[in-house]
C-alpha cells in the first residue's frame, strides 16, 4: 500500500513538472503595414519557411515552449509575415515574386532571457536578405514564470524581426520581378 501510494506521489510530481508554454497568437504591426503599402502595386507570393536547424524547445525542466495553434516556429514567422502583406494590401497567392524563407537561427534563454532569431528571404528573383534579431525581455527566477515569459516574447521577437525584415534597404529588391 505505501509502495502504491509512493508510486502515485512520484507519478503526481513527474506530470507536474511537465508543461507547455505556447507562444500568443501574432498581432499585425501598424508600421510593418505602413511599410509593406509603399510596395504597391507589386503582388507578393509567400512560400514555405523553414527551420535550417532543429530548434531546442525546452525551457528548464518545466516543459516546452510551442508557436501557436500548433504551427512550427517557421511556419508562425511565415503565417505573420503573409498576415502582414495581407493587411498591407500586396499579398497574392500567385504573385509577380514569390518569397520563401529559412529561420537560419532560433534560440532562447529562460536565464538571461533573450530570443535570437536569424532570418533569410529567398525571391524567386534571384536575391536574398538576411536579418538577426536578439530580443531581450524581463526574466524571472521560477521556472513556471520564466517559461512563460519566454513563450510570451516570441511574438514581439517575431515582431521585431519582420520590422527589420521590411525595414531594409535590400528588401524593395526582393519583391521586384
Amino acid at each position: 500500500m505505501i509502495a502504491r501510494n509512493l508510486l502515485f506521489v512520484v507519478l503526481a510530481l513527474f506530470v507536474a513538472g511537465c508543461e507547455t508554454y505556447s507562444a500568443p497568437r501574432y498581432g499585425i504591426s501598424a508600421d510593418n503595414v505602413v511599410a509593406l503599402k509603399s510596395l504597391a502595386p507589386n503582388r507578393i507570393a509567400v512560400g514555405a519557411f523553414t527551420e535550417a536547424q532543429k530548434f531546442a524547445d525546452g525551457c528548464r525542466a518545466a516543459g516546452p515552449i510551442t508557436a501557436s495553434d500548433g504551427m512550427g516556429f517557421a511556419a508562425y514567422i511565415r503565417k505573420a509575415f503573409v498576415d502582414e502583406l495581407k493587411i498591407a494590401g500586396v499579398y497574392a497567392d500567385s504573385g509577380t515574386v514569390t518569397l520563401t524563407g529559412t529561420v537560419d537561427k532560433l534560440a532562447f534563454s529562460s536565464t538571461v532571457a533573450y530570443w535570437d532569431i536569424g532570418l533569410t528571404v529567398r525571391s524567386s528573383n534571384g536575391r536574398s536578405v538576411s536579418v538577426e534579431e536578439h530580443y531581450v525581455f524581463d526574466g524571472a527566477f521560477a521556472a513556471v514564470t520564466a517559461c512563460k515569459r519566454v513563450a510570451d516574447a516570441y511574438f514581439p521577437a517575431v515582431q521585431n524581426t519582420l520590422q527589420k525584415l521590411i525595414a531594409s534597404p535590400d528588401f524593395r529588391s526582393l519583391v521586384t520581378p
